[in-house]
């Protein structure tokens, strides 16, 4: 059987959806997709900027949870609203990541009209 670990924290957002934040197996960290959401999962809307942070802040929060940092990342998945954005999220992501930068996925225009941003990471724990 795989062994698989729940990270939960008291600043993780809490979803009403069956899925769990982040699970630990072995050494590595499956964060789901994060995005522009409050503490109890209700979406909060704003301007591309905004909800693109407010996600990348989720999973900050999830990360330090595990005892992890951005650094800990060595795949990331992101989906951008519109093409338009994919400039100003590549501003953002340098703030976040630095070299050597993970692994990266970017879908763009999969969100429908709900989100702007979403964005889901592999962690590794062996460097801690």
């Amino acid at each position: 059987m795989i062994s698989k670990r729940k990270i939960t924290g008291s600043n993780i957002s809490n979803s009403h959806l069956p899925f769990s934040a982040a699970i630990q197996s072995g050494e590595f960290v499956f964060v789901s997709g994060q995005a522009s959401v409050d503490k109890e999962g209700k979406i909060v809307e704003g301007t591309f900027e905004e909800e693109c942070r407010r996600s990348f802040e989720n999973l900050k929060l999830i990360l330090e949870a595990a005892g992890l940092g951005f650094e800990h990342v060595v795949q990331v998945r992101n989906y951008v609203g519109k093409q338009e954005y994919l400039a100003e999220y590549n501003s953002i992501y340098k703030e976040f990541f630095n070299e050597p930068y993970p692994a990266r996925t970017t879908l763009i225009g999969c969100l429908g009209t709900l989100l702007k941003f979403e964005v889901d990471v592999v962690a590794h724990m062996g460097d801690n």
